[in-house]
């Protein structure tokens, strides 16, 4: 009977004559955890002015309301009270969604700067990882061909 050949022997030696940089892994996850706490700062920053801008638009209605809940004279005034209070609801609404969308333009500044920044990082990370594992494979294998 023929015997099958062990291959976790031959695979170990092919392996370990293979240089690993464990290091480029590390740097790779800290450059992600550093970009994930730069993206988070922003977002919590935008969220931050949101619930002002929000808080300060829920204030401002409420006061408004205050005289449209207030007895009148005239029912006339009641209308002119409703009437009053719907445009300043609206002039309000376009001040706060104009704010809105401030944040929102400043969040996607921050984040298109965040990403090109990362990705330039990336790509000198990745060329500098390439030419030392090609160094290092280069080596390896001028010490594998001298060794025979």
């Amino acid at each position: 009977m023929n015997k099958t050949q062990d291959f976790s022997a031959i695979m170990k030696d092919m392996m370990g004559s293979f240089p690993v940089d464990t290091g480029a892994v590390e740097d790779a996850f800290k450059s992600t955890a550093s970009l994930n706490e730069k993206l988070s700062g922003v977002a919590l920053e935008a969220a931050e002015k949101s619930a002002e801008i929000s808080n300060k638009w829920t204030k401002e209605t409420l006061s408004k309301l205050t005289e449209v809940s207030k007895v009148k004279a005239d029912p006339a005034d009641y209308a002119k009270a409703a009437t009053d209070f719907a445009s300043a609801a609206a002039e309000v609404a376009a001040e706060n969604m104009s704010a809105f969308a401030e944040i929102a333009k400043k969040v996607q500044m921050d984040t298109v700067e965040l990403m090109m920044a990362a990705g330039k990082d990336a790509a000198e990370d990745a060329t500098s990882a390439v030419k030392k594992a090609t160094n290092d494979v280069t080596a390896a294998a001028q010490k594998a061909t001298a060794a025979k």
